[in-house]
């Protein structure tokens, strides 16, 4: 059986309402991710906590700011891994794949915000660098865009990215659905 871990991507405060860029569903997705969190624990898998710090000027998870910090609900716990980025894709210029290589690693569970770009990103660097993924869509957040003068809810933004992740990246399931087989 090939070893797992759980990557939890950018579950920060600034996502969170009251913070600076609040998405659709995270309070949900959250939760999600907590119970993700919660089983691995109990079945010793590793979990990595990967977070996230901007620019001084960009318009949130400054550095040192409580917007920035990893919300209460997925903390990390003593011995947990975490990884500290600076760009969308967790594994650049980071120690996220030496982490998961020291381990040996194969399969990597992936939850978090936001799903168009940090778990997009995340996902496809993990499934070039050889890593089987899976995506579990209900603990993973968007936010709404536009694009061309047309308005795309969060919703729609995160069923396309789920499905094209779904499509040639990863398995894409719910948090019961994962659950269930592990």
């Amino acid at each position: 059986m090939s070893k797992k871990a759980l990557v939890i991507v950018d579950l920060q405060n600034d996502y969170f309402p009251n913070g600076k860029w609040v998405l659709d569903g995270i309070e949900a997705a959250s939760a999600n991710a907590a119970r993700l969190l919660a089983a691995s624990r109990e079945a010793g898998v590793p979990v990595v906590h990967v977070h996230h710090e901007s620019g001084a000027d960009a318009p949130f998870f400054n550095p040192g700011t409580e917007g920035a910090e990893i919300n209460g609900s997925v903390k990390p716990a003593d011995g947990e891994e975490t990884v500290l980025k600076h760009a969308p894709n967790s594994f650049k210029d980071t120690e996220l794949e030496a982490i998961l290589r020291r381990g040996d690693i194969e399969q990597l569970t992936i939850c978090g915000a936001m799903s168009q770009m940090c778990i997009d990103a995340t996902t496809r660097a993990a499934a070039d660098l050889g890593f089987t993924c899976t995506v579990i869509h209900d603990a993973c957040a968007a936010r709404a865009t536009a694009f061309d003068g047309v308005d795309v809810p969060a919703q729609q933004v995160h069923a396309a990215f789920m499905a094209s992740l779904g499509f040639g990246y990863a398995k894409v399931i719910s948090t019961d659905e994962y659950l269930a087989d592990s």
